[in-house]
């Protein structure tokens, strides 16, 4: 790992990689969790909701042969992926995204699936709620591990499945996730790799339940009457310490090769593997999914680069996350941002142009409070991108929602390179803004 000595002292830099950065807070204060039962009503009750951006008719050809949790051959096509249809390039990767990080891992589907239902309490998503009980009602221990989570009753899990749900608990209110202490809880009963994989499963249902929040999707009626593909069944146990596997030093390779194309921000940032994807290599399908993902998102370019940054700077700063804002401004900088714009984005908005501030604006309101985002948010930020745009932002926030827990979660060290840009640029080394 890439850890600068340079330009901080050995204090200074478990400082900076403990606290939350300057910047806009989000809105603070405790969550709480909203009842099963009652996401359950909202779920039945939003059947008939408006979506805010147009879902492409289940039947289109682009949904064809999706790897996904349904039964082939069903016509099933989940809105949060007809969602995605007007960019036809993330429809595969996106259903095969979510199928991977429910199943195609060496966790139990059901710890993943508690994970996941205790982030749609804590983030007010009935959507997200309704699919998720249904996949934990395909098996037996899943309708267990449903009927605990239901009656509050902890007792009805076992200890690495407590483990991860308080994991996916910590993850969801702050980025900074567990505690020293808790962690070390966690570390006791997971290795490595099952860590990241913990890691990797809060981080996407935080992604998941701000872009159906967003959107503002309807619960499909079928959600309640039919059943999903069985899911595998729980692996063996593994080793205490997690072995470099084939699928792990393919990654590897796969991420060298990736990090010396032109066009990839590793070469012009001069930052070689940056340490989140190193982090992410340890979980090497969901890594794979995670990359086939981005790699299509940005594929679509209706909104400029310095204005997806900008996005990610906002959501970082008002998450709190030292890594990626770091990486942010690094970013910028190498985009040719001047340090005076960048200097008055420490401090508040003045710099923006239109543009900016909408999608920012836009950014911060479903970072803090996913579930109140309103259809006149989404109808504002349409009106200056367009539909394309606005998901293109929706997209890129929600990213940052992922990756800001990932790599602060982990306590990921910044790479030399972003601590020096970051000095050079503010003069001093990152910490939190006293107010």
């Amino acid at each position: 790992m890439q850890i600068n000595t340079k330009f901080l002292s050995k204090a200074a830099l478990t400082a900076c990689l403990l606290a939350p950065s300057f910047g806009f807070a989000a809105v603070s204060g405790p969550i709480v969790p909203t009842p099963i039962a009652t996401l359950d009503k909202q779920a039945h009750q939003e059947v008939s909701l408006k979506a805010r951006t147009a879902l492409m008719d289940a039947s289109s050809d682009i949904f064809k042969g999706l790897d996904s949790l349904e039964v082939a051959g069903s016509g099933r096509v989940p809105n949060y992926v007809r969602a995605v249809g007007a960019m036809p390039k993330l429809a595969g990767p996106f259903s095969h995204l979510f199928k991977t990080f429910i199943s195609n891992t060496s966790l139990p589907s059901e710890t993943k699936l508690a994970m996941a239902l205790r982030i749609s309490q804590l983030n007010n998503s009935p959507y997200t709620a309704a699919h998720i009980e249904r996949l934990l009602g395909a098996t037996g221990h899943g309708k267990a591990v449903l009927k605990a989570m239901q009656s509050s009753q902890s007792a009805g899990l076992s200890n690495l499945e407590k483990q991860a749900v308080a994991y996916a608990d910590a993850s969801t209110r702050q980025t900074l996730g567990l505690s020293d202490a808790e962690f070390h809880n966690v570390r006791a009963v997971y290795n490595d790799s099952q860590v990241v994989e913990l890691q990797y499963t809060a981080c996407f249902f935080n992604y998941f339940t701000r872009f159906v929040e967003a959107l503002n999707l309807p619960t499909e009626a079928w959600v309640f009457d039919t059943a999903p593909v069985a899911l595998k069944p729980a692996p063996p146990a593994p080793a205490r310490i997690s072995l470099v596997s084939d699928d792990e030093m393919r990654a590897m390779e796969t991420a060298v090769a990736a990090s010396k194309a032109s066009t990839s921000p590793s070469a012009s940032w001069n930052i070689g593997i940056a340490n989140s994807q190193r982090a992410m290599m340890h979980a090497p399908a969901m890594f794979a999914a995670w990359r086939e993902w981005g790699a299509a998102v940005n594929e679509y370019t209706q909104v400029s680069r310095e204005i997806k940054l900008q996005v990610s700077f906002a959501v970082s700063t008002a998450n709190g996350c030292r890594y990626c804002t770091l990486h942010q401004v690094l970013g910028l900088r190498r985009l040719g941002v001047d340090t005076a714009k960048l200097m008055s984005m420490q401090k508040d908005d003045s710099a923006l142009k239109t543009d900016e501030l909408a999608a920012v604006t836009f950014a911060r309101k479903l970072t803090s409070t996913p579930s109140e985002t309103t259809d006149a948010d989404f109808a504002n930020l349409q009106e200056v991108f367009k539909n394309q745009g606005a998901m293109e932002v929706l997209m890129q926030t929600c990213n940052f929602a992922f990756m800001n827990r990932f790599t602060d979660g982990l306590r990921l060290p910044s790479e030399d390179e972003a601590l020096a840009v970051y000095q050079e640029t503010y003069g001093e080394g990152w910490h939190r803004k006293v107010n």
